[in-house]
């Protein structure tokens, strides 16, 4: 197991959508590259795919019932990759309609400071 984190650089900017239910319908480049996954393997897979064993599962309760009520979710999230490594992302979350009526999320990520992140780890620590 590798287990190394991934450093996001400063212009980082990772973009995913899915439906309703989580599965992954879009990833940008970026999400490819970080998450170790090929845009095909990712498509029509469940987003926790991605969840890190260190996250506490009352973060992702908060995180869809913030958005299913239609609300804009923020928060820091450990994800794991692919490979078993790991990145930190300040995440931002939000419900979307597209063109043909179908429903669904789409999230923005981009880089946490080491100050952020070592908030979160002590904070999520406290919730396991």
């Amino acid at each position: 197991m590798n287990n190394k984190e991934i450093l996001l650089n400063s212009t980082s900017f990772i973009v995913s959508e899915t439906d309703e239910m989580g599965i992954i319908r879009y990833a940008n480049d970026e999400f490819c590259d970080v998450s170790e996954y090929t845009l095909e393997e990712l498509i029509g897979q469940p987003h926790n795919l991605l969840r890190h064993k260190d996250m506490p599962k009352s973060t992702f309760e908060d995180l869809w019932k913030t958005i299913q009520e239609g609300k804009i979710w923020k928060g820091f999230v450990k994800n794991r990759t692919k490979n078993d490594n790991f990145y930190w992302v300040y995440s931002t979350v939000y419900p979307l309609t597209l063109s043909d009526g179908s429903k669904g999320y789409m999230s923005c990520r981009k880089v946490a400071s080491r100050n952020e992140i070592e908030k979160a780890t002590k904070l999520y620590s406290t919730m396991k």
